[in-house]
């Protein structure tokens, strides 16, 4: 279980092909170095088991269900990706609950730059869009992020500078894939709502 709150921003140092997966090594020093192997990751929201750890670079293996359901396969070495840590029991909780499971990706479909401040506009898929509403929480590339508005298609956030400067959000372009996983409570009314018609 993580909280969306990102602690550092790592790089793909190398990925090596293991077909039908691969290996993504990740460079962060910082929390490498409290790291072990079987330890739980937030790669870019996705929870990940290190299977490899020094004391500058983490290893994940991920399957083809991952890298066809999320936008780690899309990286390339040198791609920056948001990391964070499990929680720990007793930790504050910054963000919201999110698991590290991603029930979708979406598309970053308009940026709207206001000095320092952004709005960014997503697509999304309409089962996840029924899970979200204003004000509620979502988690975009493992960043815990407040809707602003919610449609069928798509939603907005409001981007402060500093979420910007530490996340990989700041350097989205138009088009870019995110992964995203919605509040977890909304997953059990939206499932309470669908079992009245069984």
């Amino acid at each position: 279980m993580f909280s969306g709150i990102v602690e550092a921003l790592g790089r793909i140092a190398e990925i090596r092909s293991e077909p039908p997966g691969c290996t993504l090594v990740v460079e962060e020093p910082k929390i490498a170095a409290e790291t072990k192997v079987a330890d739980s990751i937030s790669v870019n929201g996705c929870c990940l088991t290190v299977v490899e750890a020094d004391r500058s670079t983490m290893a994940f293996q991920a399957g083809p269900e991952t890298l066809s359901r999320t936008n780690l396969g899309d990286l390339k070495a040198g791609s920056p990706v948001n990391l964070e840590r499990a929680l720990a029991v007793g930790d504050r909780l910054g963000g919201h609950f999110v698991s590290g499971h991603i029930d979708a990706t979406g598309k970053l479909i308009e940026k709207i730059d206001q000095g320092d401040w952004s709005d960014y506009w997503f697509s999304v898929p309409r089962a996840q869009a029924r899970e979200m509403a204003s004000k509620g929480s979502i988690a975009v590339d493992g960043v815990s992020l407040t809707i602003v508005a919610s449609e069928p298609d798509r939603f907005s956030v409001a981007l402060i500078p500093f979420t910007l400067a530490v996340t990989t959000l700041g350097k989205m372009k138009v088009g870019d894939r995110v992964n995203l996983e919605t509040d977890i409570l909304a997953k059990y009314v939206q499932r309470f709502i669908e079992s009245k018609s069984w």
